[in-house]
């Protein structure tokens, strides 16, 4: 059950003057002089999700805030979800493209699939978005995210500040922290471990913390992550102070085994998307914090790269990221996250990423109004 995460590739973030990583300025492809397809407000642009499970926010944030974008520029948009299939992903991809897409945006499932994808993208002469994850190696035209070594710092930011304030249930016994990263294959994965590491390994160097059990989660799959947590409290003889959960699904698994071992609110967990469960958490202090990365304007920026580059318009991010695996750099859009904890849920409510009605129902309601959300 147990996977170490890949090894670390510092990803560079640099300011860019204005160019694109995969295209000259007379349209062909810098490879294989392929003429680049629409440009001129034909055609379609497709958007390929990952999966239903891992996250909320692809089943229904998503694909609701794109469709709004695109719908309101009139720019015809085919909004698929691979359902956590690789092979669906592609046949997915190969379907928008020979029907008609100019503009691809995808969330890539995993690095093959994606990469699959964009080379089939590439040939067709397809412009190509990488959405929320980069695809290494893939050679996407353009990507559109958060700013992934800035999620981990306030993931790791949070937890420092929850393990202060719960001091008095270890005394002075230095915190041992445990970690379910999220999938190895996954970018965003290793982005985040860069950013919370930067925090809490001087901790370990000055013997303030101690380092526990540090694994990834294949698949960011939460009956994985819960199975692995339960080895970790068994192998640490439930002397774990600490969790660093990479999202809110794997930050809900480790609560649910704390909760049967009454250990819930004792020991903070941290997590990531502001999803409506993580937030209950978060009021019933079962969980720490999390880390809010308002979809809307991501879905946003993507959809108006897209809407440029279907109708031919100039639109050039000013950042680059560096892909650690081709070494490319690649013209990026990089969002900045916002770190929630118990006196935040309510501006998360407000910013109308969720709803009060789905936070505030059965004995959340007097928590919310505890909290001021109301």
């Amino acid at each position: 059950m147990r996977r170490n995460l890949l090894a670390l590739v510092a990803v560079g973030v640099l300011t860019a003057g204005g160019l694109t990583a995969c295209t000259d300025d007379d349209g062909k492809t810098s490879g294989g002089k392929v003429a680049v397809r629409g440009g001129d407000g034909t055609g379609k642009v497709g958007v390929i999700l990952p999966d239903t499970t891992t996250s909320q926010r692809w089943g229904s944030d998503d694909p609701k805030l794109l469709k709004a974008a695109f719908d309101k520029a009139d720019v015809p948009v085919e909004i698929e979800n691979a359902q956590g299939d690789a092979a669906n992903f592609q046949r997915i991809g190969d379907r928008m493209i020979a029907s008609g897409a100019t503009v691809l945006i995808i969330a890539n499932l995993d690095p093959a699939s994606g990469k699959y994808v964009l080379d089939k993208a590439r040939a067709a002469g397809v412009r190509t978005i990488d959405y929320d994850r980069l695809t290494l190696d893939g050679g996407a035209n353009y990507y559109v995210s958060f700013d992934g070594e800035a999620v981990g710092r306030l993931q790791g930011q949070g937890l420092v500040r929850c393990l202060a304030e719960t001091k008095a249930e270890r005394g002075d016994r230095p915190p041992r922290i445990a970690y379910l990263n999220g999938a190895p294959t996954d970018n965003n994965a290793l982005l985040f471990k860069t950013g919370y590491d930067s925090v809490l390994q001087p901790k370990y160097d000055d013997g303030t913390y101690l380092k526990g059990p540090d694994q990834s989660v294949d698949k960011w799959d939460n009956k994985e992550g819960r199975s692995i947590f339960v080895e970790m409290l068994d192998q640490f003889h439930d002397e774990v102070d600490g969790v660093l959960a990479a999202n809110d699904g794997l930050g809900n698994a480790a609560i649910s085994v704390l909760r049967e071992r009454r250990k819930n609110g004792k020991v903070p967990v941290t997590g990531q998307d502001a999803e409506t469960q993580a937030l209950q958490n978060i009021l019933a202090g079962d969980q720490c914090m999390t880390v809010y990365k308002p979809i809307k304007k991501e879905a946003d920026a993507a959809a108006k790269l897209a809407i440029s580059l279907f109708k031919g318009q100039k639109n050039e991010p000013e950042r680059r990221i560096k892909d650690p695996q081709s070494g490319a750099y690649v013209p990026a859009v990089l969002l900045d996250p916002i770190p929630v904890f118990k006196a935040d849920v309510v501006k998360v409510i407000r910013d109308g990423f969720v709803t009060k009605k789905a936070v505030c129902t059965g004995r959340f309601a007097t928590l919310c109004e505890e909290n001021g959300i109301n």
